[in-house]
């Protein structure tokens, strides 16, 4: 159990703890990876609801269960077929994190499943909530997962005013959670916080009158006409804008696609050879890819130009339409039927637009023989 804060008082802090803890018996969404709380099930809802809403994510989890349901089968898919399954989810890391720590989890716990802390928190892209959520609610361990619910309600029951997103403003937050976690059973409690944040103690309109910790909230006592609701942060990330340029290269029948690499923006998913450049109002294409030497015939824009963003980034997106007289090889890509592209892992503006350029493709190229 974790050392009592300056902000914790038992006297002060039971009572709405068990509070907390019988609304959510009577307000607790039937969610199917609740109904008899697993490891695998509980791991693969948690990496599946970051940055996702909840309908949306139940969804992919009820995929992902259907044709993976354990570690083993997910440890023997490939990442190809991963990354497809996740198409739609953004933030392509997390699938391909989630791939490689069932293949650690099926070789170096075959038959079982990790149950420290510690080992989870050494499992790729599992940080400190998620390790906190899967190891109380299905290892009882007494520790508290703290995602933005729980900043934002912890912040408002206490009335901290310093920005939650500084050492200042978060290590308060995180002392007070974890002396707070009910040591009998922590998973209920990590779940009644977050469900509290989803369901009531919301970002923009927070319904104070049906929330059961509402006679114990510092930010409930301050005047309603004084009241400026925690949490706060210091600054936002600046979102940038960006002219990203798809080449749609044909030859007859087939595309060129190739291969993302891992470590960049859609990581290990496929698409168009590309090149981007700061935006500055008006999008131009390129020269023609250096790789593919001067055998191409512009053609022009490709279908229409959409906008797509990305956590820090703006995308202007523009496709172009390049034919080649010749299936040459290239470091570029593979060239792949359309049908055959379509059914890879492919980014979300791809899918979008995917109907449109395509279509945009078969109308403005000419027929072309090897």
């Amino acid at each position: 159990m974790h050392p009592k804060t300056a902000f914790f008082d038992d006297a002060v802090h039971t009572m709405p703890r068990r509070e907390l803890h019988e609304w959510y018996l009577k307000h607790e969404r039937p969610l199917p990876w609740r109904e008899d709380p697993r490891p695998y099930e509980t791991w693969l809802c948690e990496v599946i609801m970051q940055q996702t809403r909840i309908d949306q994510g139940t969804a992919y989890w009820q995929k992902f269960v259907n044709r993976w349901p354990d570690f083993r089968s997910l440890a023997n898919a490939s990442v190809d077929d991963v990354l497809k399954e996740w198409q739609g989810l953004g933030y392509y890391s997390r699938a391909r994190n989630l791939h490689k720590t069932a293949q650690i989890i099926h070789t170096d716990f075959p038959n079982s499943h990790p149950t420290a802390l510690n080992d989870w928190l050494s499992m790729p892209g599992i940080g400190p909530y998620t390790a906190a959520a899967i190891c109380s609610i299905c290892f009882d361990t007494p520790v508290a997962a703290i995602d933005g619910n729980v900043l934002r309600v912890l912040s408002r029951f206490l009335g901290i005013h310093e920005p939650i997103d500084r050492p200042s403003g978060r290590k308060p937050l995180e002392e007070f959670a974890n002396a707070w976690v009910d040591p009998e059973n922590p998973g209920r409690h990590n779940q009644a916080i977050m469900e509290l944040g989803a369901l009531t103690c919301t970002p923009h309109a927070p319904d104070c009158a049906n929330c059961p910790l509402q006679n114990a909230c510092a930010s409930q006592q301050m005047p309603h006409e004084k009241r400026n609701i925690p949490p706060f942060k210091q600054g936002k990330t600046k979102v940038i804008d960006v002219a990203l340029n798809f080449h749609v290269i044909v030859h007859d029948t087939r595309v060129l696609m190739c291969k993302r690499p891992d470590d960049g923006v859609w990581g290990g998913l496929w698409a168009f050879p590309s090149t981007e450049h700061p935006f500055q109002n008006q999008v131009k294409p390129f020269d023609v890819p250096e790789a593919l030497g001067n055998l191409l015939v512009d053609r022009g824009p490709c279908g229409s130009p959409v906008k797509h963003l990305l956590s820090h980034r703006k995308l202007h997106v523009q496709f172009w339409l390049w034919e080649s007289p010749l299936k040459n090889t290239s470091d570029l890509g593979d060239w792949k039927t359309w049908e055959e592209a379509e059914a890879l892992a492919l980014p979300r503006v791809l899918e979008r637009s995917w109907e449109d350029v395509k279509k945009s493709a078969s109308q403005n190229a000419s027929t072309t023989t090897a």
